[in-house]
């Protein structure tokens, strides 16, 4: 179980909504992964259980989308995943021991969009 390494992805504009379903359909298509997850494909999200990485509901907290044939993070899905890390969705079926390194991983986005994460606020 592992916490992706952060990519540094640039950000999409502010105003984009974020629609996590049609998000992963671009993103499958995009990383070449529509029969299995590849690593283009995890890079598109946060967290994902590295004892299955061959199965698509191993990956967790997309927070990226294919804008103009590109990789880009989407403020409002880094937003969403802060959301549910603070619990507010219900939280993520991922183990307590890597809950600060996603924190983290967020962080950097939150930093890049030049606001501070909700648990450091």
């Amino acid at each position: 179980m592992t916490v992706t390494r952060f990519q540094n992805l640039p950000l999409a504009d502010r105003s984009r909504e974020w629609d996590g379903d049609a998000a992963d359909d671009r993103v499958r298509k995009w990383a070449g992964a529509e029969e299995a997850p590849d690593a283009a494909y995890r890079d598109a999200h946060v967290w994902y259980d590295g004892d299955e990485p061959q199965n698509f509901g191993s990956y967790k907290l997309l927070i990226a989308d294919v804008v103009d044939g590109k990789l880009k993070a989407v403020p409002r899905a880094v937003m969403a995943a802060g959301g549910i890390m603070q619990g507010a969705r219900g939280g993520v079926d991922i183990p307590q021991g890597e809950v600060g390194r996603v924190k983290a991983h967020l962080a950097k986005y939150y930093d890049k969009m030049g606001e501070t994460a909700p648990w450091d606020r």
